[in-house]
């Protein structure tokens, strides 16, 4: 491989791995509201 083909492919990587761990940590600080799995939804009411 060619030596731009590396970096773009560093560049990548980094970028997607990033941006899961900065998902990640996002969701630790500040977690989703318990949603109930079972029980009505609204909007169905049949």
């Amino acid at each position: 491989m060619s030596t731009s083909a590396i970096v773009m492919m560093i560049i990548s990587i980094v970028v997607v791995w990033g941006g899961m761990v900065a998902a990640i940590l996002k969701l630790r600080g500040h977690p989703d509201p318990d949603v109930p799995e079972s029980g009505p939804v609204a909007g169905e009411g049949h």
